[in-house]
């Protein structure tokens, strides 16, 4: 109504300039500062609102917003300070303000807005200066607000003649214009600025108040930290109500790489193509109202690859040799390999990482032993169980020179032969025992036999002059042959006899 008004004003300007027109500028002015005003107040009613509630509440959400609507505020007090500028002006120029009407003393005058406006650009810069605002308050605006703008804060030179006048500050400020009526337009251009300011403001701080994600989608899901339970370890699992936005696209990743979403939910899949414990961690990106992306992280996920497995334990042959480091390998399905930890009794364990050497003394041939194996898991350790093995002496050599047991032989052979060696045959282990000793009787044709004592597995110089002097048909036996094995416990071993040709 007030715009109405002031255009009818207008017109009639061009008639007349009567007292009762100057009257009629005034009042306007008068309905346009309190309307102004009002806004204003409703302007920082809101800001305090803002800042006591959302600010604090959701600092992190709120705060974008915020320094936007100060923006505004500012951009607004920027053009309202220069319009004060210049209405100052009209006071000064205009010899101040009449006591009696509260308006502008020369307000009828017709020259001096004209000559602040037109003749001194002020026209031309409020012009480009409103015009300038209206664009830095849209765009601090989402798109979709965009479109709903409704403000009129705009200076836009008439398509059509106005008086014989097309650009806009000579239609609002050119020949003819009194002083009481500049400026109240440029109190309506206050006002409109301030609207402009409250709109912006509103439509920002409303921004808060729409949901983040549409949840449309609802599940019950239980979560277990793992499936596979040890007899007397609890089975724990976590139940709980999940929403999702079937119509939203977040970015979700895992390890920088991006998943494949439907529905607003992705899938991933994890890497088997090697043994061992792995972890990950889902990381999910939203697009807030305001523009931000907030990002959201899954607690750390592990999962355990094994190779695909079966053990055979043949009953009867559980066996642990003394003296000599026994290799094993302990595994326990569903706990990693360095959780895992294995003792025995009556002996030594060393290893890790699931690979061990197991030592037993020779005092504990005869008897049984367990392996104990133990896993950690939780913070708690847990018994797995153990395995019962018997304890085993080495098993006895037999003895070979130049690897034969006997036989005939061709004399020189056996002349060229220097000690005797042991070796286990069809053993599962490396095992080298040493020769601590041995006799040797020699029998040649037609002659008393002669033994000789020998001391070490090497032959001796006593037995390579009797090997030198033997002939052919002649027999020789070494016999008595005692061994040591890596248990330290002696054997003795067959005897072996050659006949030299």
């Amino acid at each position: 109504m007030i715009n109405i008004m002031y255009l009818v004003l207008l017109a009639m300007l061009a008639l007349n300039v009567s007292d009762t027109i100057l009257d009629a500028f005034k009042n306007i002015n008068d309905s346009l500062e309190t309307s102004k005003n009002n806004v204003s107040t409703s302007v920082d009613q809101l800001f305090t609102a803002f800042q006591n509630t959302k600010l604090k509440d959701e600092p992190a959400r709120a705060q974008p917003i915020w320094e936007k609507a100060q923006k505004a505020k500012a951009y607004a007090a920027e053009l309202d300070g220069y319009i004060q500028k210049l209405k100052g002006r009209f006071v000064a120029e205009g010899n101040g303000i009449d006591e009696e009407t509260g308006d502008l003393v020369e307000r009828g005058n017709q020259d001096i807005a004209q000559g602040i406006m037109i003749n001194q650009k002020e026209g031309d810069k409020l012009q480009k200066m409103i015009n300038d605002t209206r664009e830095k308050l849209i765009g601090l605006l989402n798109p979709e607000d965009r479109a709903g703008v409704t403000f009129t804060l705009v200076a836009n030179d008439a398509e059509k003649n106005v008086n014989g006048k097309k650009k806009w500050s000579d239609i609002n400020f050119g020949e003819g214009t009194p002083l009481t009526a500049a400026n109240t337009i440029l109190t309506k251009i206050q006002t409109d600025t301030k609207n402009a300011e409250a709109e912006v403001v509103k439509k920002l701080f409303g921004n808060m108040d729409k949901s983040l994600v549409n949840l449309d989608q609802f599940a019950a899901v239980a979560v277990a930290p793992s499936s596979y339970v040890i007899q007397g370890q609890p089975y724990v699992a976590e139940v709980f109500l999940t929403a999702s936005d079937s119509k939203s696209s977040p970015d979700i990743s895992v390890g920088g790489s991006r998943l494949n979403v439907k529905n607003g939910k992705a899938t991933y899949t994890g890497g088997t193509n090697s043994v061992g414990v792995f972890k990950w961690v889902g990381t999910i990106r939203v697009k807030q109202t305001d523009g931000q992306i907030k990002e959201y992280r899954t607690p750390e996920q592990t999962y355990q690859v094994a190779k695909p497995s079966a053990t055979v334990s043949p009953d009867k042959m559980n066996v642990i040799y003394a003296g000599i480091p026994n290799p094993f390998s302990v595994s326990a399905a569903g706990f990693p390999l360095e959780s895992v930890r294995a003792t025995i009794s009556g002996g030594s364990i060393s290893g890790s990482g699931g690979k061990y050497m197991v030592n037993v003394p020779g005092s504990q041939i005869g008897k049984e032993l367990n392996i104990n194996v133990s896993a950690t898991a939780g913070g708690k350790t847990l018994n797995l169980g153990a395995q019962k093995f018997r304890v085993k002496a080495l098993p006895t050599p037999k003895a070979f020179i130049k690897g034969k047991a006997g036989g005939n032989v061709d004399l020189e052979w056996l002349v060229a032969s220097n000690q005797i060696e042991t070796e286990l045959e069809d053993f599962v282990f490396d095992i080298k025992y040493r020769v601590l000793r041995f006799s040797t009787t020699f029998i040649n044709p037609r002659s008393d036999a002669v033994t000789v004592q020998n001391s070490g597995g090497s032959f001796s110089g006593q037995i390579k002059g009797a090997l030198n002097s033997i002939k052919p048909g002649a027999t020789v036996i070494f016999k008595d042959i005692v061994a040591e094995g890596p248990d330290g416990r002696q054997k003795v071993l067959n005897g072996i006899t050659f006949i030299a040709r």
